[in-house]
């Protein structure tokens, strides 16, 4: 009888509870459950991998990390991300050669507040396996210039400086969902130019994807969700500049309850990681 009674126990809290504690669950576009290996197997399948992340959640800077880990058994991957600007490759590309050290990084690069607990792992597992790392973003002085003037103060800059963002002109369609919803965000504050200043960051960023593909490589790339949901923004350049490109896109949202796939979320990626709310922040 005891036995019996310690089974049914582990099978109750070992299967029921725990799955409901679980932090997070994967879910393909329509809102099927999904698993983590098949995750792995779609990634693997892919070109480029754009992985959306909120800046602050700690289980996916985890789950980012554990996936490039995993990628990296089974191919040769170049890693890149919004969080590092274009004008600081040569600083990221000498630390990674072992030309400076990490203090000389943190004083010579716009590293974010949070890079030590989020972003510096992946960066030291490149260096590790010797893997390229890109500085994928404008420089963020740019994408401010944008929101005040528009595209064409673009055309100011000298030739070094527009060698760190997309070719001119920037193509633009204010007429995608995720641009005109910035319009919504801006609560009376915003105008035409704030998507236009969006749109130069996903440009950027896809353009220096598409200039670092290689063959039988995955180029795994770490960006804010809003930068590739919906299969917009970066995704929509990276095609216009890659036209055969295969593109895994993952979208990371936050839920009440983790169990139930919200209809709101459908399609914002191929991929959706939905993470409890109560999850710990990094910052």
């Amino acid at each position: 009888m005891k036995k019996i009674i310690f089974l049914f126990t582990s099978i109750f809290f070992g299967c029921g509870f725990a799955q409901d504690k679980m932090p997070y669950k994967i879910y393909d576009r329509v809102g099927q459950e999904m698993s983590y290996s098949k995750m792995l197997s779609m990634t693997n399948k892919s070109d480029v991998v754009l992985f959306g992340e909120m800046h602050d959640n700690s289980i996916i800077h985890w789950l980012q990390l554990e996936l490039t880990k995993d990628l990296a058994q089974k191919k040769n991957l170049v890693l890149g991300a919004e969080m590092f600007e274009a004008d600081n490759q040569d600083e990221l590309n000498n630390y990674l050669s072992g030309k400076i050290n990490q203090k000389q990084l943190d004083s010579t690069a716009r590293l974010w507040k949070n890079y030590k607990t989020d972003y510096k792992p992946l960066v030291e597992f490149a260096k590790e396996k010797k893997f390229n790392f890109i500085a994928t973003n404008i420089p963020r002085k740019f994408a401010s210039l944008v929101y005040k003037n528009g595209f064409q103060v673009l055309d100011t800059l000298s030739t070094e400086q527009k060698s760190w963002i997309a070719p001119l002109p920037i193509a633009y369609d204010a007429k995608l969902p995720g641009y005109i919803a910035m319009l919504d965000m801006g609560e009376g504050h915003s105008n035409e130019n704030l998507p236009k200043a969006q749109a130069v960051k996903d440009a950027t960023m896809a353009y220096f994807i598409s200039k670092n593909l290689k063959p039988e490589t995955t180029f795994i790339h770490y960006n804010g969700t809003y930068h590739s949901e919906n299969f917009e923004g970066i995704n929509w350049y990276l095609k216009k500049y890659a036209p055969k490109v295969k593109i895994v896109t993952i979208a990371a949202v936050e839920q009440e309850d983790i169990l139930r796939f919200e209809k709101e979320n459908q399609n914002k990626a191929d991929i959706i990681i939905v993470v409890d709310k109560d999850i710990t922040k990094t910052h």
